[in-house]
């Protein structure tokens, strides 16, 4: 077998490989199930909303410790590049899905339209960006960068353009300023103010940390599903709207990887530059936007909002794991030019 048959059979098992689901996914559909059947209800509730409270804030502040200040401000000197990213995330994105959630529905029903917006508010995602990017020999540093600002400005640009999209609606609590502020921003500067003392501990933990993250968000599923259920969730969202909503997340993933590829070779960036504008700029975030949800909406909303987010989480991993394998089995001479 020549080398390039090899590195091609390699490529494709490995993107095989990523089409798999999303283990961390199959979880958090587990406690969707877990909250159908045996939703908290009556005394447990307020327990549970107030544990929900403490880990969305718990969640934030190991964003904060996590995210490198120097890997943002050194980022920002490609400023064109996370100009594009920037743009996609919480500019192209908002517009396109409001005009998905004002479609007629039959095409995109009425009871997720809310989180279709929501979808569209949040920030990139940052492992899978940086992930993808790797694999498809693009520019790592620019994605670190770009990926950590998108997370870094969703604080609070997420709560903004939701409040700006949805608050006439009603779909947005009347105090949820005050509870972006206790919930969401206050635990996220904490953790980056005293990076300069735990970020150590954070790095050399990274791994059970990463379960209390990922446990404290399998927490929030549940709490808001739980809600949802005994609101009636079910009753308003059947198989035939979680079909229209694959078909919507799934045009609307290649709509964003589109306008991602055709920005990025019509501004002239070389191949590297546009493998970051592409994988960071057509992303969303499960791990953000699971706790956003549990702040921005209330009661029984925030299990409804979570559906879209869910479903296109799916989508992109195994969009992207295609497309990162075409990109890293183009030619050495492609890889070093536009």
């Amino acid at each position: 077998m020549s080398a390039d048959a090899a590195r091609t059979s390699r490529a494709r098992q490995g993107w095989l490989g990523r089409l798999k689901p999303d283990w961390y996914l199959v979880l958090i559909l587990t406690m969707v199930a877990i909250a159908t059947l045996a939703p908290a209800r009556g005394a447990a509730a307020p327990a549970f909303g107030l544990a929900t409270s403490i880990a969305i804030g718990l969640v934030f502040f190991l964003h904060g410790a996590r995210l490198s200040r120097e890997a943002v401000i050194g980022g920002l000197t490609h400023w064109r590049l996370h100009f594009v990213v920037l743009g996609s995330t919480f500019g192209l994105f908002p517009i396109l899905c409001l005009g998905l959630a004002a479609l007629p529905a039959w095409i995109t029903p009425s009871a997720l339209a809310g989180g279709v917006v929501f979808l569209g508010c949040l920030p990139s995602t940052i492992q899978s960006s940086i992930a993808f990017t790797v694999i498809a020999r693009g520019n790592v540093a620019a994605a670190v960068a770009a990926a950590s600002a998108s997370n870094l400005l969703g604080v609070a640009l997420t709560p903004l353009l939701v409040a700006l999209t949805l608050h006439a609606k009603g779909a947005a609590s009347p105090h949820a300023v005050q509870a972006i502020v206790l919930q969401l921003l206050a635990p996220f500067l904490a953790g980056q103010l005293l990076r300069r003392w735990i970020g150590g501990f954070v790095t050399r933990n990274a791994g059970w940390l990463s379960k209390i993250d990922r446990g404290s968000i399998l927490l929030v599923v549940y709490t808001a599903f739980s809600s949802a259920v005994v609101g009636g969730v079910w009753r308003m969202v059947g198989a035939l709207d979680l079909t229209r909503l694959l078909v919507i997340c799934a045009g609307l993933l290649a709509v964003v990887l589109l306008a991602t590829w055709s920005a990025a070779r019509a501004l002239g960036f070389a191949k590297p530059d546009e493998i970051t504008i592409v994988f960071c700029g057509s992303k969303k975030s499960l791990a953000s936007g699971v706790p956003m949800a549990g702040v921005l909406f209330p009661g029984p909303a925030a299990g409804v909002a979570l559906l879209p987010l869910m479903v296109f989480h799916q989508i992109q991993l195994m969009a992207c794991a295609v497309i990162a394998s075409r990109y890293a089995n183009r030619r050495d001479s492609e890889a070093e030019s536009r």
